[in-house]
């Protein structure tokens, strides 16, 4: 809601001094049947914004004017059918302008995706705009995948040093000050009153689920384009560790309520059973989509906000937008760690479903 109200007013501040400037350009692009510098702006901010929130072969800085890419390469391999794998530096493609020649065959980088070509790099393309070359079995070490083993370096450095350093003393010393506060909240308020008695099992997990989720959250604000928990497949990936956790350290009760619900009548027994099953497909459903919706959407609200100065490119908008890209990207402090925390509490919540211990009989 927030978010909206912000929105609208950068809107209406901006919108007064910007009116003429867009019927004027209507006018032109009536008059002249082409596309505008309006337009040709917009479509650019656009290519821009999902060129951020997307994957890249390359990590890039900063681009300059020029088109110049600040940044370096990383390391390319992928599968081709027909000639085995293939390895080499995301410069030799250069950022999809040139062909890689390697085996006999030519491939190409195209859309963050690599096909085969000729030695030309002739891209074939259907009638909606899609690709019909052979595409490779891409297993790059892309962006999010540098992301992601760095903060694994990070997260095992910085906890393997608090870890020691509790051998000497059992007062937090160095970076144990700031993150033990976080370990004994995640123990207290989400661990024991959501799982139980047994929730020493599940504090590995649920530590590092919430530590990693934050580190690339937190990753995430920094103006390099690294988007990794807003990749669905990343979001899923996690989801479905939570969910086979969750299946596989059930108890016999938890199986039971799921396919013969005990205290109800056969018939609605049967009729609760799909219900039930489908339910556990839809939570962890729900925690992906949750995790990848959020922190997208955060991404493209302020890039879109910053897109903005160079589309109305009057006074307010240059005092105005960026304001509320600022006050936004605070928000978006806040709603890194709100994930975390949400996505660890609900799995705090299914372990707790998979542990909790009925006993009908004895009520009755």
């Amino acid at each position: 809601m927030l978010k909206r109200v912000i929105l609208l007013l950068g809107f209406l501040s901006t919108f007064s001094l910007s009116q003429a400037q867009h019927e004027t350009s209507a006018a032109t692009e009536h008059a002249a049947g082409n596309v505008t510098e309006a337009q040709a702006e917009k479509a650019k901010n656009q290519e821009f914004i999902q060129h951020h929130v997307k994957d890249a072969h390359s990590f890039d800085i900063m681009v300059t004017k020029d088109g110049h890419h600040i940044g370096f390469p990383l390391p390319v391999i992928f599968y081709d059918k027909e000639n085995g794998f293939h390895a080499t530096m995301s410069s030799t493609f250069n950022h999809g302008e040139d062909t890689f020649a390697s085996k006999g065959s030519y491939y190409k980088l195209f859309h963050e995706k690599i096909y085969k070509t000729d030695a030309s790099g002739t891209i074939e393309m259907d009638d909606h705009g899609h690709a019909t070359n052979a595409k490779m079995l891409d297993l790059s070490i892309t962006k999010s995948v540098f992301a992601i083993l760095l903060v694994a370096i990070l997260m095992t450095l910085l906890f393997v040093s608090i870890a020691r350093s509790y051998k000497n003393s059992l007062v937090p010393s160095g970076a144990g000050k700031i993150f033990e506060p976080l370990i004994i909240f995640i123990r207290d308020d989400i661990a024991k009153p959501n799982i139980g008695t047994n929730y020493k099992k599940y504090m590995g997990y649920l530590l590092t689920v919430f530590f990693f989720i934050l580190f690339l959250n937190v990753l995430g604000l920094m103006p390099f384009g690294i988007n990794v928990t807003g990749n669905l497949a990343i979001t899923a990936a996690l989801a479905i560790v939570t969910f086979l956790l969750t299946q596989f350290t059930a108890n016999k009760t938890y199986w039971q309520h799921i396919f013969w619900m005990p205290g109800l009548p056969w018939p609605m027994k049967l009729v609760m059973m799909p219900i039930e099953i489908i339910g556990m497909f839809i939570k962890p459903f729900a925690l992906l989509i949750r995790l990848f919706a959020n922190m997208t959407a955060g991404h493209i609200v302020v890039m879109s906000l910053i897109a903005m100065i160079y589309v109305f490119k009057n006074v307010i908008a240059g005092i105005a937008f960026p304001f509320l890209t600022f006050v936004l990207y605070l928000l978006e402090i806040l709603v890194a760690f709100l994930q975390a925390y949400i996505f660890t509490m609900l799995s705090a919540v299914y372990f707790g479903m998979a542990n909790e211990e009925h006993h009908h009989e004895e009520a009755h």
